[in-house]
């Protein structure tokens, strides 16, 4: 019998009252029962402690979606596999988290709801182990890669360039999870700036965050020969093969990286490719020398530098959201992707519908929504403010 989605979601609701309690009683209990487990996970807990609880929520929320829930399983199965997780650990993951919710769900808590949590787990358990295990047939769980290229073009941003030991198959538009050596057991997501080359080597755009472990080491504690982790290429915002719409690439800061690599891919197929390219001041379009060279070898691609503090250098001036008008003269067969700060993404996804692009032609890939289970928080929302799949502008499988 399939478990009850209402049940769920009304004893998941009791968790999002006190999500940091939650989490903080979840991995207590999970730590005590099994404590060779916390070799899994990094030093620092509190991100860990938004992650599970948005794998959590993301699970609850798609009771009513099966194939959306599938899709989304499997993912997480297969990134489980870089952070060593087992078969024999799931069922230890389920035997805490039933106790937690039988503290805080304990109004709702009896034999229906029991049953309906353990029929849930144990099924997400079972996507997430078959979905591993068949990953693990013909993939890696990780990949070396030599650091070739480091160049620094801020104080705080740097362009790194990659050299898997292994083909690294990916999109332009996906991106990979990072692993640095000086923090063990922490990954966090970077989309990868170009298209795929004849050499197997992928750039990323990686700023240093106050307090980022990960992307401060990548900037600053990162030379050429050394050697990074990267986990398998995901993401849906790809270029669909079949598709002649013209392309409105917009990209925030580093979120012009996976913008640039689907201009590179679509360089070639003919169809028109407008670029924005937004910044708060001139310093931030740091990426601008490559991209007039894209623009220089490709007719049908226009780069559009957007400043929204001080203008300057033949760059709009305004906010994305501002300027969009007069960038657009049909958008009837247009396809817009959106990559940057959320809240970029959100004016930027709004101001597109005022103008008539539909929603299904919209797309972006925030990178925090689908990380794994056990792995570390990346950027982007906290545990006190989740959202629930289907209330956000995030389309389910962007191909523009």
């Amino acid at each position: 019998m399939a478990p009850e989605p209402r049940t769920i979601k009304e004893c998941f609701a009791r968790l999002e009252a006190d999500p940091a309690g939650a989490m903080r009683y979840f991995y207590g209990r999970l730590f005590a029962a099994e404590p060779q487990l916390r070799a899994l996970f990094p030093p620092a807990m509190g991100h860990q402690h938004d992650r599970f609880f948005h794998a959590l929520l993301r699970i609850a929320w798609s009771q009513d979606n099966p194939g959306e829930l599938a899709g989304h399983l499997g993912r997480l199965g297969r990134g489980h596999r870089k952070y060593g997780v087992l078969r024999e650990h799931y069922a230890a993951v389920g035997a805490a988290l039933t106790a937690t919710l039988r503290v805080y769900a304990a109004d709702l808590w009896g034999p229906a709801a029991e049953d309906a949590w353990t029929a849930a787990y144990r099924h997400a358990a079972d996507t997430m182990i078959a979905a591993a295990e068949r990953d693990a047939e013909h993939a890696p769980a990780w990949w070396a890669a030599e650091v070739t290229g480091h160049d620094r073009r801020a104080a705080d941003l740097a362009v790194l360039t990659l050299r898997p030991e292994r083909p690294l198959p990916y999109s332009a538009g996906q991106h990979v999870t990072v692993q640095s050596a000086r923090w063990p057991r922490m990954w966090r997501p970077y989309s990868i700036a170009n298209a795929p080359r004849p050499d197997g080597t992928l750039s990323l755009h990686v700023r240093a965050r106050p307090g980022g472990w990960v992307s401060g080491a990548l900037v600053r504690g990162t030379a050429p020969g050394d050697t990074v982790l990267l986990g398998p290429a995901e993401g849906a915002m790809t270029l669909a093969p079949d598709s002649r719409r013209d392309l409105l690439l917009i990209g925030g800061g580093t979120g012009l990286s996976p913008m640039k690599a689907l201009a590179e891919a679509a360089a070639g197929s003919g169809r028109g490719i407008r670029l924005v390219v937004a910044a708060r001041t001139a310093d931030g379009l740091y990426d601008l020398p490559g991209l007039r060279l894209l623009e220089s070898a490709c007719p049908r691609l226009r780069v559009v530098p957007v400043l929204s503090r001080s203008p300057g250098g033949g760059a709009l001036s305004g906010r994305v959201p501002d300027v969009l008008p007069g960038l657009l003269d049909d958008v009837r067969d247009l396809t817009a992707c959106v990559a940057g700060p959320a809240p970029l993404v959100r004016g930027t996804v709004t101001a597109l519908q005022r103008l008539g692009v539909p929603l299904q032609r919209i797309h972006h890939d925030l990178l925090a929504a689908d990380d794994p289970v056990t792995s570390p928080r990346a950027p982007g929302g906290t545990a006190s403010s989740p959202r629930p799949p289907g209330r956000t502008t995030r389309s389910p499988v962007p191909r523009p």
